[in-house]
């Protein structure tokens, strides 16, 4: 019997369940697809879920999961992906052996793409390179700074930032961290377990052109304070607790642009700039330009672990859920 890993609604909050489906899924309908999930990933999206704490959470109880890779079992009316069809999957639901998941949310993935690295692949660097080279207007030759550079969006950005040719500074915290960041493309690291004044630091290197920022809070204002005049501050995310308190008076002052960016948004504000932006991520991946990090590869039924892990602030890169052998095994 298939296996699901839900969220349930408690007296004492949102509980993680593992349990079988209750029933056989329903046959795909209009625009759906029916998909044998090989492996899925968990974002810091899916642990505020989890603790009841994220601004789109599903009505209770429901699937968890947010991304994932799989075979097209079954294709519903008005649907041209065939059966076989191997895709990446980014919709609610993907921690489970099946799931129905609309067709706009499956994306065909190269041959050579292994199940974990598709899992965790679009949400991660789908974020980072839309982000990066449309509002950022990243150029070669310019500075990025990447806060949460150790986390499994962080290190895409810094992938994708030296690609692109700029100068990238890795902010994280821990040796591990940094040097997964200095693996990946980034030309300075700062510790940030280790430094008292994060502004500072990067004036000291220079200035920042763009801040990619994944924490928000102290650390977000920190870096907003060294941007360049005409800089871009991009808003992903707030690992750190909450937004930061940036100064819109220094913004005006200097011309620089902050942008709330999150990829999922872009399905109904720009889907074709999703698309080229996704079909030219997998070109990079099938050329050897991309290489997706696992912070660790768990089974399905150790989800709670793999939870706990994401909690920890401690995993380098993605962490993976699988539902075969085929799919835990070394890439």
């Amino acid at each position: 019997m298939d296996r699901i890993i839900s969220i349930d609604e408690t007296a004492a909050g949102p509980r993680l369940a593992h349990r079988p489906k209750a029933q056989p899924l329903a046959p795909p309908g209009p625009g759906e697809l029916r998909v044998r999930l090989h492996a899925a990933a968990l974002n810091f999206a899916d642990l505020l879920m989890a603790e009841g704490r994220y601004q789109d959470t599903p009505p209770f109880p429901f699937v968890a999961g947010l991304e994932g890779a799989g075979v097209v079992e079954a294709a519903g009316p008005g649907v041209t992906l065939a059966p076989g069809t191997r895709v990446a999957v980014s919709a609610q639901g993907t921690l489970a052996d099946r799931g129905l998941f609309p067709a706009d949310s499956c994306t065909p993935i190269p041959d050579r793409m292994s199940w974990r690295d598709a899992a965790g692949f679009q949400i991660a660097y789908g974020t980072s390179h839309l982000a990066l080279t449309g509002p950022a207007r990243l150029a070669s030759g310019q500075t990025l700074a990447v806060l949460g550079a150790g986390g499994g969006v962080g290190l895409t950005a810094v992938e994708i930032g030296a690609a692109l040719g700029a100068r990238v500074i890795a902010v994280a915290r821990g040796e591990d961290k940094l040097a997964a960041a200095r693996a990946a493309g980034a030309a300075e690291t700062i510790d940030s377990a280790t430094t008292d004044d994060l502004r500072s630091a990067l004036r000291g290197l220079g200035g920042v052109d763009v801040v990619y920022d994944a924490l928000g809070d102290a650390p977000g204002a920190a870096a907003f304070g060294a941007l360049k005049p005409g800089g871009r501050h991009l808003l992903i995310g707030f690992a750190a607790g909450r937004p930061p308190a940036l100064p819109l008076n220094h913004a005006l002052v200097k011309n620089i642009s902050i942008h709330g960016f999150y990829w999922g948004g872009y399905r109904r504000l720009n889907p074709a700039a999703l698309h080229e932006s996704m079909a030219g991520l997998l070109r990079m991946y099938d050329e050897g330009k991309l290489r997706p990090t696992a912070a660790a590869v768990l089974p399905l039924d150790r989800a709670a672990d793999a939870y706990a892990l994401l909690r920890s602030r401690k995993a380098v890169g993605k962490v993976i859920l699988t539902m075969t052998d085929e799919a835990a095994a070394p890439q």
